[in-house]
């Protein structure tokens, strides 16, 4: 266990507000775990969306390597979440993404997550490297602390 202090919203490039439904909470009346990988995938695809990096049409598709959650605090429908992301790691042919899902009423940060994105040919679907206008914009909107090259 790290004994950095967790992070806040100022420690993310980029924000994504997802709402929570009814049907989110589990028997024990929080937010189920899935919904916080969803909330994860969400933020992640939308911004590879809006970067205009996640079509039919593009060359190279992103593929999960590997995920993780660490669940901190317990949220609950009506919330709100507010996740963060980062870049935490930009290798040759990977993407290490870094999240945090925060309460949006509070701040109150629920989890931590990671998400690592292999870059694949969408004809071979053998790994390429990370597109250099992607690498571009990553480096110029999301913080890549310590980032590999």
């Amino acid at each position: 266990m790290s004994d950095a202090p967790p992070p806040t919203l100022a420690d993310f490039g980029h924000t994504r507000d997802v709402a929570t439904r009814f049907s989110d909470n589990d028997v024990l009346g929080h937010l189920h775990n899935a919904v916080y990988y969803q909330a994860m995938d969400t933020t992640i695809l939308g911004w590879l969306l809006d970067a205009g990096y996640l079509s039919d049409a593009s060359p190279v598709a992103p593929v999960v390597a590997s995920s993780s959650c660490r669940y901190l605090a317990s949220g609950a429908f009506p919330d709100t979440l507010r996740v963060g992301l980062r870049v935490d790691d930009l290798s040759s042919k990977a993407i290490t993404w870094g999240l945090g899902i925060f309460r949006q009423r509070d701040a109150l940060l629920l989890a931590t997550g990671s998400v690592v994105h292999v870059t694949v040919s969408t004809d071979t679907r053998r790994p390429v490297p990370v597109p250099d206008g992607l690498r571009a914009r990553i480096t110029a909107e999301l913080a890549v602390p310590g980032a590999g090259g």
